[in-house]
């Protein structure tokens, strides 16, 4: 919170900078570069994408949400870094199992995981995105084994098998002490209590949703562009704040995605946007299968031979400067007067950190 508090003040320090032409001079205040800051995921976005459009195939693709109920939520907050470790394990091993099945696909697959743990008004509400080739790699890696148009796996299944993985990882983490409790929770330190309260859960569906597969490539990217660096709300869905209140806008799935107005004390909308904090180095963006880091590049190539790609030429990603990437997602030069717009914008001082304590970068 203190990050978010000092980005881009004069506390973090920054720049001054000095128009060759005319003289204008601009201060610019250095990011807090934290990645739960709404102003700090942009350029972090860009880049990220930048290095998925390459690993892009030429098939269809699959957005599968899983959630877990709200009980195993309320356990997920008091053990984040165990339980959110153990919903991206399950999650793995379900859609790997269950595609690698000769009665479902009969492949290897491969696939992109990102957790959120938000709804959209700002309540502690974890769940995974899943985004899949549709399709994968025979078992003796001769072709490639195509999805049926518009279907992917057995919701059903899935579910199923997800709920019953989860349920015994948790377990499992139970058993060796991995879990811990307080609050409301507090009894569930007694054996038989986390057992009677886990038991609901085995006979209650579990929510698991696959959307329509993706028009194209391009399509994919605006959609991770929406959701892999997304932070619990942000700037636009504010609509108004005083010392009294905060007003954001929420949407409502129940109501056919009607848009509504949430007001809350600031108090409460910080305790709410303060509930997605993950555990420092916590990795939210997960890879598996043939797109899992130790084989990605030998897997993509097998892939991309499979499916008769045009290959791509190997070019090494270049550092762009973040001015030029600035310039690219909004359209506006950083390096041009802003007030002649003939001169260019040269940095003429650096403006030292004020004293104020360590800023943590989770980042």
């Amino acid at each position: 919170m203190r990050s978010i508090e000092l980005c881009r003040t004069s506390a973090l320090g920054g720049h001054v900078e000095h128009c060759d032409t005319c003289g204008h001079q601009r201060i610019a205040y250095n990011s807090c570069a934290n990645r739960h800051c709404p102003k700090c995921q942009s350029l972090a976005r860009a880049r990220w994408l930048e290095a998925r459009r390459a690993e892009l195939l030429e098939t269809q693709y699959f957005h599968v949400v899983f959630t877990v109920p709200q009980a195993l939520a309320a356990i997920a907050y008091q053990n984040k870094r165990v339980v959110y470790n153990l919903l991206f394990r399950a999650i793995a091993e379900t859609l790997r199992t269950i595609a690698a099945d000769p009665k479902h696909l009969g492949a290897e697959i491969g696939f992109l995981a990102v957790l959120h743990t938000w709804g959209q008004t700002l309540l502690h509400h974890p769940h995974l995105h899943c985004v899949v080739p549709g399709g994968g790699i025979a078992p003796d890696g001769t072709r490639w084994i195509a999805c049926r148009p518009g279907f992917f796996l057995p919701v059903r299944v899935v579910s199923r098998l997800f709920r019953r993985l989860f349920l015994e990882q948790i377990e499992q983490a139970y058993t060796t002490g991995q879990l811990q409790f307080c609050s409301a929770l507090a009894p569930l330190h007694d054996p038989q209590a986390f057992a009677a309260y886990l038991a609901p859960l085995r006979h209650c569906e579990w929510v698991v949703y696959a959307k329509k597969p993706f028009g194209n490539a391009q399509r994919v990217l605006d959609y991770l562009g929406r959701y892999t660096h997304r932070v619990a709300i942000s700037n636009n869905r504010l609509l108004s704040m005083d010392d009294e209140q905060i007003t954001f806008r929420w949407k409502n799935y129940r109501q056919h995605n009607k848009h509504k107005l949430m007001t809350l004390t600031p108090t409460e909308f910080i305790r709410r946007f303060l509930l997605h904090v993950l555990p420092g180095g916590f990795q939210r963006i997960r890879h598996f299968g043939f797109l899992g880091n130790r084989y990605r590049q030998t897997k993509l190539a097998l892939c991309r031979d499979l499916l008769a790609m045009t290959p791509s030429p190997a070019v090494p990603p270049a550092r762009v400067d973040y001015r030029d990437r600035y310039e690219q997602l909004t359209g506006k030069s950083l390096r041009v007067c802003p007030v002649c717009a003939q001169g260019q914008m040269v940095r003429v001082e650096a403006l030292p950190a004020r004293a104020q304590g360590p800023v943590w970068d989770s980042s």
